[in-house]
């Protein structure tokens, strides 16, 4: 089946007629009427009102956990990457030639049924070789290196207090479940994700021809609980000001001695002289220095020997893959299939060669066209948040100095960035996909480390051009959206603008909003950790919030499990912040004009419906436990549901009255902007 008719499948659930222009010139709509169920009333069910046809009509595809539109972008995102990376075999580009060579090793199927576990006998011969307690620690160093998950994780980004220039970052890691409570609750359901997880490590041990695989497995389960207890929980790695903990070598070695911290950092490759070192948190360093020595030295080499196989089960064998995905996808989110190999290869080239090959993608797949209209959505989302702060009753002015200026200096990336990334010194071989990953891993590595010492590259993209996400990077100040999220069906440049706001620049809103969200807040505009607000305004404002927290706690997407309203506060908050701001910026827009009725939709039920429509998703059971244990985010329904009801024009648009189940009354409604 060739790939324009594959696009056309991925497309099949969006009504052509709001995607093109009519022949009588009436404006587009841009809202997908065959997606609705009329015969649900908005005023109880939103998400369904706009989304329900579409909910009983699609099935989610057997290689997803999910499905819904940001999905279907990026299911079309890689059939372009594919067109493209076929495209590329005679190019004159040396890195073009890297983007067709590293694809060609992960679809080289019969080598490496050949070379086995073969590979990775360098670093299974590292965790051999230690002796004693004392080689965990430089071993930790060397595993993350190429790429290995370890108890520790350390990363570059900029000092939180020194926005200017980059830091070191330790951060607690090494888990093979998703979350600490995977570990150490007594549901039901999550037993049994530990007794399939002890069951699946088993299994991989076994492969590799372990003849005690079964106690094994046995052993790294007890120590990954261990690991689990002394884990700071997700909120409250939320906290900027308590995972701030600079430290010198000598603080380091007194908080956890067990660990020869010197040459962890030269095996580690970490350059003289050592950069600010920053611990998110101290106590699970504490807590892991005892479990270096209480645990025996033969249990964390099986724990080691499995992160090594787990990480690079994608690009062994047939017989590693598929154990790896009938855990990882099939048991932990109920996935029935993997996906078709050329989409695995696909994702790591843009893994590895991210922004060569992206730099192929927004030449041919981002005209200037979108990129202009996006351009002019953020500024009047700017201009939004400006007047906004202006009028706002509850932020006191010294605050609204200091949010003007936040606003002023914030960074907007849109598209793809404006220096590409150079791979020059990257070895790419078209016969050794474990090679090529491990060299990749190591440039990133290298690269990353290269950037401490020097001042913080504002240039730099933490997405690719073909990422269907956005983000906003607080110790930066800056919003990004990668050309992957800026199509079709989200983003239409020939519909009418109440769509756009409603669809796209309630995202964009989103990501401004993240500056001034829980956590966001408390940097100020040069991305600097800095208290700017008064403690009255802090108190205001915690208010508010602290209604959100209760309104999403009693949100159960699956029964016994309920959203996390702490977890998820700041996208909640940067939901209803941006759907404010994408309104008052549309209404802005007019200039005074009254906007046309379309397909029997005003323009504000359109901005609803428009917002409602980008998040259509759904997603299977055991995927919703996940995200709800260990996503910031809230499952798409209630990224619906929960932020309407906030809105005073929603109540207008659709008639919504006391009595109707997404009635609020006004003194529990959350006006932040």
């Amino acid at each position: 089946m060739n790939s324009k008719r594959l696009i056309a499948l991925a497309m099949v659930v969006f009504s052509t007629a709001a995607t093109a222009v009519l022949a009588d010139s009436t404006p587009v709509s841009g809202i997908q009427t065959a997606d609705m169920n009329k015969a649900v009333r908005a005023q109880n069910d939103f998400f369904e009102y706009a989304n329900g046809a579409w909910l009983r009509k699609v099935q989610i595809p057997p290689d997803r956990s999910r499905y819904g539109v940001d999905v279907m972008m990026a299911e079309q995102a890689l059939l372009q990457m594919r067109e493209l990376i076929q495209g590329v075999r005679s190019a004159n580009d040396a890195d073009a030639r890297k983007v067709g060579d590293l694809y060609d090793s992960f679809m080289d199927e019969a080598r490496i049924e050949q070379e086995g576990v073969k590979p990775l006998q360098p670093e299974f011969e590292l965790i051999d070789a230690i002796k004693s307690a004392d080689d965990i620690g430089p071993l930790m160093a060397q595993l993350d290196r190429v790429g290995v998950a370890t108890p520790i994780g350390i990363f570059v980004a900029p000092d939180a207090k020194r926005s200017s220039r980059y830091a070191l970052w330790f951060s607690q890691s090494g888990l093979g479940l998703p979350d600490r409570d995977y570990y150490l609750s007594d549901d039901a359901k999550l037993l049994g994700f530990r007794t399939k997880y002890r069951e699946h490590v088993a299994k991989m041990l076994t492969l590799l021809g372990d003849a005690h695989a079964v106690d094994e497995a046995a052993r790294i389960l007890a120590l990954e609980t261990d690991l689990a207890r002394i884990q700071w929980t997700r909120v409250a790695n939320r906290d900027p000001q308590k995972t701030y903990n600079p430290l010198s070598l000598a603080q380091l070695q007194e908080l956890a001695p067990s660990i020869d911290w010197k040459s962890y950092l030269a095996k580690g490759s970490v350059p003289d002289p050592r950069p600010t070192m920053i611990v998110r948190q101290p106590d699970y360093l504490k807590g892991l220095s005892g479990l270096i020595k209480s645990t025996p030295l033969s249990t964390w080499k099986e724990y080691f020997r499995y992160q090594l196989l787990s990480d690079n089960a994608p690009y062994l064998t047939h017989a590693f893959v598929d154990e790896d995905f009938a855990f990882a996808q099939g048991v932990l989110r109920d996935t029935p299939k993997n996906q078709e190999r050329w989409k695995r290869g696909c994702e790591l080239v843009d893994q590895v060669l991210g922004e060569a090959s992206g730099k192929l993608y927004v030449a041919k797949y981002f005209p200037p066209k979108a990129k202009a209209r996006i351009d002019e959505l953020v500024a009047n989302l700017l201009k939004a948040y400006a007047r906004s702060v202006d009028q706002l009753s509850w932020m006191s002015e010294a605050t609204k100095v200091e949010a003007r200026a936040k606003l002023r200096k914030i960074n907007v990336k849109v598209g793809y960035p404006r220096r590409w990334r150079d791979y020059s010194k990257l070895v790419i071989s078209p016969r050794d996909v474990l090679g090529n990953v491990r060299r990749g891993v190591e440039f990133e590595y290298d690269r990353r480390l290269g950037q401490l010492g020097g001042p913080v590259d504002r240039d730099e993209w933490l997405m690719t051009a073909p990422t269907v996400n956005a983000y906003y990077d607080p110790q930066l100040n800056e919003i990004v959206f990668p050309a992957g999220i800026l199509q079709l069906p989200v983003f239409n440049p020939d519909a009418e603008d109440a769509f756009n706001y409603g669809a796209t620049g309630a995202t964009i809103g989103h990501e401004i909003s993240h500056g001034f969200d829980d956590e966001g807040s408390q940097f100020d505009s040069d991305g600097n950790l800095r208290d700017w607000w008064t403690a009255e305004d802090h108190a205001k404002f915690k208010a508010k919030t602290d209604k959100l927290v209760r309104e999403y706690n009693r949100f159960e997407p699956v029964p016994g499990f309920h959203v996390n309203g702490e977890l998820t506060l700041g996208e909640n908050i940067a939901d209803i912040a941006g759907i404010e701001i994408a309104y008052k910026a549309y209404i802005a827009s007019l200039n005074g004009r009254t906007p046309p009725v379309i397909d029997g939709l005003s323009a504000d039920q359109r901005f609803y419906l428009g917002y409602a429509q980008s998040w259509l998703s759904k997603t299977r059971d055991a995927a919703l436990i996940e995200l709800v244990k260990s996503n910031p985010h809230a499952p798409e329904k209630y990224r619906v549901n929960g932020v309407v009801v906030h809105m005073p024009s929603f109540y207008d648009a659709f008639a919504v009255k006391s009595g109707d189940r997404l009635y609020l009354g006004p003194e529990e409604r959350v006006t932040l902007w």
